[in-house]
């Protein structure tokens, strides 16, 4: 310990007058920050991957396995659930942070998937950090139990992933949580407060089987596995950011209208998806936080149910899902589709602060004949001047949408800027001037080419 012995004291005695001015630093490193601007599903994981490539370190903050990103790399496809997208990278080490939950089945599974795939050498690029909470198996159990449960007594549920995020992060608000430093400390004492919480959730949920002996069997199998990869979170993010020059990403999971906070809830996920989660979910202070860029469609898509004000239930929306491949990555559920919503992407830089914007899939657009874009929201006729909070209000907003001529013109080979068609550069302007954040990259397509940048 620091301190202990009284010559580690340093003497304040004969200072000058006026002590030691304290250095400054400035010369910390900044983390860039990537955030879904929608519901999800934006493709997060194409920007994530671009920047990753020179990246020393890709954390996750947030979230658990009920994220999906899928990386291309020379022709694979990689899905990521819980592992940072960075891990394909051999130069950068991969950080699964303090808010993330883990279910570590889960985690062992997906990376059995990736190694088949070619995926090497991870184990020497992972950190798992120690106060993280654990996932078990009969919280996803409970999350689709309850799902049945809201489907039965309200006649709708909340669509989650029943990845078992929710009761994980209900346990771990209620101080009931098991995290990975109390599976890695006294395994006599993990035991006994597993029995106890899976005893409880079983008062709660008669229904529900638990073979507790063989869980805590696995759970021990695991410990041993993950050992050599847990480290102090808080601690590793401190050297990384004040010691030598490094580039430090972390890759938002889910998104701001999936915020637990600012989300359209009760139809949200369980933890904050805004930039806020960045700084909890490492031990980060917000001054270490640099760019933070927002990934959003030219399009809106959403999984599950909830307000959806700019949704086209017609054969637009029909054509954006054929021609998006609309099809969630996690639970293969279809996505529904409708026009680009700024009133959401404005709500969601309000929040977040982007300092630039990723607008991807701007390709999908390509055949449309005309193309609107959702600018405001009316309610009995009136403008209304913010994001409604309220679910019912939601629902009867009536959207006020520009109109744009389709390009009508193939993007998908475009490179660079000038390679796009002036009317679809138009709709990208637009979009920019609407929201008052610069766009700094467009997609036009899967892989990592077809990221056109702009500056």
């Amino acid at each position: 310990m620091i301190g202990t012995r009284g010559n580690d004291h340093r003497s304040y005695t004969n200072l000058p007058a006026g002590g030691v001015k304290r250095p400054r630093a400035e010369s910390m490193n900044r983390v860039t920050v990537v955030l879904g601007a929608q519901w999800g599903d934006e493709g997060k994981g194409k920007v994530v991957d671009l920047l990753a490539t020179e990246s020393d370190i890709v954390c996750r903050c947030q979230g658990g396995n009920n994220a999906g990103h899928t990386v291309v790399v020379e022709g694979t496809e990689y899905d990521f659930h819980l592992l940072p997208s960075g891990i394909i990278n051999t130069k950068c080490i991969s950080l699964i942070g303090n808010g993330v939950v883990i279910h570590l089945p889960g985690l062992f599974e997906e990376i059995d998937k990736n190694e088949k795939k070619g995926l090497k050498g991870w184990e020497k690029r992972l950190i798992i950090s120690d106060r993280a909470h654990i996932v078990f198996d009969f919280h996803q159990a409970v999350d689709g139990m309850q799902e049945v449960q809201r489907q039965a007594q309200e006649g709708k549920n909340i669509g989650t992933t029943k990845k078992g995020i929710g009761p994980a992060y209900s346990c771990k608000a209620s101080r009931t949580g098991l995290r990975i430093c109390d599976l890695l400390a006294d395994f006599k004492e993990f035991s006994a407060r597993f029995k106890n919480l899976a005893q409880q959730f079983q008062s709660m949920y008669p229904a529900l089987k638990i073979d507790i002996d063989g869980e805590l069997k696995k759970l021990k199998d695991y410990a041993d596995r993950i050992r050599p990869m847990v480290r102090d979170g808080v601690y590793f993010m401190y050297d990384a950011i004040n010691g030598p020059p490094k580039k430090i990403l972390v890759e938002g999971a889910n998104a701001a209208l999936l915020d637990i906070d600012f989300g359209t809830y009760p139809f949200v996920t369980s933890s904050n998806c805004t930039v806020g989660g960045v700084c909890t979910g490492l031990g980060i202070p917000p001054t270490n936080i640099g760019d933070v860029y927002g990934v959003s469609k030219a399009y809106t898509t959403r999984v599950g149910i909830g307000a959806f004000p700019t949704e086209q239930l017609n054969a637009i929306g029909e054509l954006l899902q054929t021609r998006g491949h609309e099809v969630g990555v996690t639970t293969g559920r279809k996505r529904r589709c409708g026009w680009l919503d700024l009133v959401i992407l404005r709500y969601a830089h309000m929040i977040n602060g982007f300092t630039a914007i990723a607008l991807t899939k701007l390709d999908i657009l390509d055949v449309l004949d005309e193309i609107k874009v959702g600018v405001a929201y009316k309610l009995n006729g009136k403008r209304i001047p913010h994001f409604p909070a309220n679910m019912e209000v939601l629902q009867k907003v009536e959207v006020e949408y520009e109109t744009f001529p389709g390009w009508k013109t193939d993007t998908s080979a475009a490179r660079k800027w000038n390679d796009l068609p002036p009317k679809a550069q138009n709709y990208i302007r637009f979009v920019e001037n609407h929201i008052g954040v610069p766009i700094k990259w467009v997609g036009v397509g899967k892989s990592r080419e077809c990221m056109i940048q702009m500056f």
